[in-house]
């Protein structure tokens, strides 16, 4: 745990503290509210019950005579009032309602009636308001203490006001009232916080094994470091969740799919992964993971219109949980497009040492005959090597091809079909004008097909072996195709396919076999041309398949203006 979460108190601490504070609060201010609403509904109900027995009393016949009857009278007897009528029934009204006293007064204020016989025949100890015709409530202090009473004048038949009735309510019993309202609240308090502490338990449960134990702070770092990844790497990346919805892909990885932009409609973020319009074989690699299948995480070659893409499935856990799966993507054009390239500068050091070989054996012989005196042969033997001209490639025709660098690769592939029991041949219908603009493509095209042609004439069982390569030029175009002795390609075969191989059983499985032929027609298809099979071949002994492509733009412009009739030293075309 970091410093900074060890002071500040983790996230699950912190979320607890926080509904454990909003429970509180709210207890507390339900409290207030519920003891203030007691309060003012409970004087409500003493005022309310005190008015309704004054004005019960208030309109009691016998009493509005008993009191008539003192009316205007400053000092009565209070004997003769302990044993009079209206004493008895104030007290028998006390004591059914459970008021705090009943007072019964005259038109002077004289009580009339008293809980306490002492009181009787004296004013009132509080203003008697009722007297002026109007019944009064209030809140107020008297010789039994302080109480909610109200007062309700007594009218005579005319109408004259002769006294009031009032009417007390302990302040004790509102108070008893409120604080059992309270002590009610409390408990259910007691019962919100404790049901507050079980709800925060189980989301701060929930909440950790959503989040992983992660804090806050460290998620959000997650997202930074996350997109940081995303858009600084240069491989491909789309992440699958555990529960089969991608939910996130980078830039570099909608470019390689070919996949829809984040703005549209049809981005594949939120969709599942096999309805996503994912490559096939990359949807049953994820199966594959997700599956724990045989050859699960194994690299993923996809050969998709205009790149070659290699991926790979990773399984994502985190403390026993899965999280999903993240495919990795890397574009491997270019690499294989140079791969390809550099067999082609083997091929040609290949035939330079070839040449430097014989080469060095001639000086030998040269050398030979001087060291032994033998000049003139010495001399004949350099006048041969004149005529003949430098090593010859043993390609025959080769003269028609007057491209340097196009006459030199086909001369060192004709060395490495020599050396198989190959005889490669330019043909006669040959007619290549001006030179090569875009070398390294065409080389690793027509590279590609010749291999192919003499993996075909070899392990073919017809004699003689032989490939053919003819080129013909149209302006800035090159056209070529390439034959062989062997077997033809198999009927229903899509050499061009992803995966296709045409080499042997055994060596299916080698490195960048099934990669060249697509490779091959991918580089043709980027100039604006094209590669197709002109011939599948196997219609007879002997004669294999055609190869032809289309190459726009890789002659340079003095193609198109070369003199007519063949170059000299080249054949009939």
């Amino acid at each position: 745990m970091s410093p900074e979460r060890a002071v500040a108190g983790t996230f699950t601490a912190r979320m607890m503290a926080l509904i454990f504070a909003v429970v509180a609060g709210t207890v507390l201010l339900s409290v207030g509210a519920v003891a203030f609403l007691t309060v003012e509904r409970v004087n409500d109900q003493a005022e309310q019950q005190a008015l309704g027995i004054g004005r019960t009393l208030a309109a009691d016949t016998s009493l509005r005579h008993e009191v008539a009857a003192y009316a205007g009278q400053q000092s009565p007897d209070p004997q003769v009032l302990a044993a009079g009528p209206l004493q008895q029934d104030a007290e028998a009204a006390r004591k059914r309602s459970g008021a705090l006293f009943v007072v019964v007064t005259n038109d002077r204020g004289i009580r009339l009636s008293h809980p306490n016989p002492a009181e009787l025949g004296r004013r009132v100890s509080t203003e008697p308001r009722a007297l002026g015709g109007q019944e009064f409530v209030a809140r107020e202090h008297g010789t039994l203490g302080e109480s909610v009473r109200a007062k309700v004048p007594v009218f005579d038949d005319s109408g004259a006001v002769i006294g009031e009735v009032s009417i007390g309510v302990a302040v004790s019993t509102v108070a008893g009232q409120v604080r059992q309202a309270v002590v009610s609240v409390l408990l259910v308090g007691v019962a919100a916080l404790v049901l507050g502490g079980v709800a925060a338990a189980t989301l701060v449960r929930w909440l950790r094994r959503v989040t992983l134990g992660l804090e806050p702070e460290e998620m959000a770092q997650l997202v930074r470091d996350q997109e940081a990844v995303l858009y600084g790497v240069d491989d491909g990346v789309i992440g699958i969740g555990p529960e089969g919805r991608i939910s996130v892909r980078n830039k570099t990885a909608r470019q390689m799919l070919g996949l829809p932009r984040r703005s549209d409609a049809r981005d594949i973020v939120g969709l599942p992964y096999a309805d996503a319009g994912l490559p096939e074989r990359l949807v049953d690699g994820v199966d594959a993971v997700r599956g724990g299948g045989e050859g699960a995480g194994a690299p993923i070659r996809l050969e998709l219109p205009e790149r070659v893409v290699r991926a790979r499935v990773h399984d994502v856990v985190r403390e026993g949980s899965s999280l999903g799966q993240v495919v990795m993507l890397r574009d491997l054009t270019t690499l294989e497009e140079l791969g390809s390239r550099l067999n082609a500068v083997e091929a040609m050091a290949g035939a330079l040492r070839a040449q430097r070989h014989e080469f060095a054996n001639r000086l030998h012989t040269i050398s030979g005959l001087l060291a032994h005196g033998e000049v003139e042969r010495a001399g004949s033997y350099v006048g041969e090597i004149i005529d003949s001209g430098p090593v010859r490639e043993p390609v025959t025709n080769i003269a028609a091809v007057t491209d340097p660098y196009l006459r030199a690769f086909i001369g060192a592939k004709g060395v490495q079909a020599h050396e198989r029991g190959v005889a490669l041949r330019v043909g006669e219908a040959t007619a290549l004008f001006g030179t090569l603009a875009e070398a390294q493509d065409v080389t690793a095209i027509l590279g590609n097909l010749v291999d192919n042609a003499l993996e075909a004439a070899v392990t073919a069982p017809e004699t003689p072996r032989w490939v053919e390569v003819d080129l013909l030029s149209e302006d800035a175009t090159l056209h070529l195709a390439v034959a062989d002795s062997g077997a033809g390609v198999a009927p229903g075969l899509d050499v061009f396919a992803e995966g296709t191989t045409t080499r042997g059983k055994d060596d299916a499985d080698a490195h960048g076999h099934g990669v060249g032929l697509t490779l091959a027609r991918r580089l043709a298809r980027l100039v604006g041309g094209d590669l197709w099979i002109a011939d599948p071949g196997g219609g007879e002994p002997g004669v294999g398949a055609v190869f032809a492509a289309r190459l726009p733009g890789v002659l340079d412009d003095d193609a198109r203006h070369h003199p007519s009739g063949p170059p000299p030293g080249k054949g009939t075309p």
